[in-house]
């Protein structure tokens, strides 16, 4: 913990509990705590994750990468008109932070798995850009190919995302190998596949907590 975001919360003229309460989940989820831009900022092996602030109207959660998570709650809006890769999580009250802990949690980590993949935010013109590397699976995999067509524009784009990610083809190959079993079943990169998620299709995070 980092003395200056106590300092940052204790100077707030409003939201100091809502505050302390996202840090703690933050912190649950083994995120390293600094203070970057004036703000607690929240990062994993040296990459930053989000950070915490608030309005007049609210405290919130920010996730640097955040047009990239699954939002299955739809609690993540953008902070701006024209703001393109982060989203906040806002909140007003205690009961709405406790309500969507798991959530918060669930998030945080896809943004680690975002990191550690290597992913960054796409212009709009790359999101669809088919590796060649899954140009060429599908020419010897039509299975693979028919499956990867019939899914959602967001969750092809997921997938090519996740691909496109490693520098070496290698690489990429070797994790559009590792998702073909879960395309041919129809699943999105973030859907559930465990079986133990309340908020069907999407994965809620539940396999975190059953030792899965």
């Amino acid at each position: 913990m980092d003395s200056r975001v106590d300092d940052f919360i204790n100077q707030q003229d409003k939201w100091q509990d809502e505050l302390r309460m996202l840090r703690q989940i933050a912190l649950d989820c083994d995120l390293t705590e600094t203070f970057k831009w004036k703000q607690p900022c929240y990062m994993t092996r040296g990459k930053n994750i989000g950070l915490l602030g608030s309005f007049k109207a609210h405290a919130f959660m920010s996730f640097f990468k955040g047009s990239l998570i699954t939002d299955s709650e739809n609690i993540l809006t953008k902070p701006g008109e024209n703001t393109r890769a982060g989203r906040i999580a806002a909140f007003t009250n205690e009961e709405d932070i406790k309500k969507h802990t798991q959530t918060l949690k669930f998030y945080i980590y896809q943004a680690i798995e975002l990191e550690d993949s290597g992913i960054k935010v796409p212009k709009t013109k790359e999101a669809m850009e088919i590796p060649q590397e899954l140009q060429l699976a599908f020419k010897t995999d039509s299975d693979l190919k028919e499956a990867f067509f019939n899914l959602t524009p967001g969750r092809q784009r997921g997938y090519i995302l996740n691909f496109t990610a490693p520098k070496q083809s290698k690489t990429r190959t070797t994790r559009i190998n590792k998702y073909r079993d879960r395309i041919l079943k129809g699943k999105g990169i973030h859907d559930c596949v465990c079986g133990h998620s309340k908020k069907m299709p999407n994965c809620d995070g539940s396999h975190k907590f059953v030792g899965l």
